[in-house]
């Protein structure tokens, strides 16, 4: 318990007890009915029509992120999540990583909005597949020799996953794209620790212009609205 609930890292901590705590309530609530519909909508998983009927439901774009469906989806993601957050939150900082993770998600689930239009998705793969995007990155930039053979591994895994959700029914390639195409603008926005001058100032001004006009692209065209 000591190990999962670690104050070294506290962000990681957080969100472990976040997912675990909205699955369990899923689990006495419904007697182990969560992989309905009515119940996954229910507790927060990303919904594009009702989105566009109700935009003040925007909130499913982050809260579909801490929601899974079944036992598979939530051990996978948290065991996923207690090994990558750790790691991910040592090299950026909490602070940082508490962003890269939500915004993540929020990008993979903005993925979903536009291009699963009809789809009920849920889950925290569109922020891990950020984390893993994010790290890949910095494989190409840092000198730290740790985080270029992390980049490398985690290259191979992003591969083998994303293959995964392209072979697997029931799996949204979308989302995972998604997270992905943001933890990449992420890893550049956020410095890591001892290596501020990794980007230019110009470069990471680049790309959150990037990284917020995609957002509002997907968001613009995710709602049926047309530019004129």
């Amino acid at each position: 318990m000591k190990e999962i609930f670690d104050r070294r890292y506290p962000v990681t901590s957080f969100f472990l007890l976040v997912t675990a705590l909205v699955f369990l309530l899923m689990l006495v609530t419904t007697g182990g009915n969560f992989y309905r519909a009515d119940t996954l909508f229910r507790f927060g998983a990303m919904y594009g029509p009702v989105i566009r009927l109700f935009p003040e439901q925007i909130w499913r774009l982050f809260s579909a992120i801490f929601v899974h469906i079944g036992w598979e989806h939530f051990i996978v993601n948290v065991l996923s999540l207690y090994y990558l957050g750790r790691q991910v939150e040592e090299i950026f900082g909490s602070k940082k990583f508490c962003f890269i993770y939500l915004l993540s998600g929020m990008m993979g689930n903005l993925f979903v909005f536009e291009f699963s239009p009809k789809s009920l998705a849920a889950g925290a793969s569109t922020s891990l597949y950020g984390l893993f995007a994010a790290i890949i990155i910095l494989r190409y930039t840092t000198r730290n020799p740790y985080i270029q053979q992390l980049g490398q591994s985690y290259l191979t895994l992003f591969v083998v996953n994303i293959i995964g959700s392209v072979l697997i029914p029931g799996i949204s390639l979308a989302g995972h794209i998604g997270g992905a195409v943001g933890g990449a603008f992420l890893a550049v926005i956020f410095p890591v620790r001892g290596e501020r001058r990794m980007y230019s100032a110009s470069q990471r001004l680049g790309a959150v212009v990037l990284f917020v006009g995609l957002a509002v692209l997907l968001l613009y065209k995710g709602m049926g609205l047309k530019f004129v």
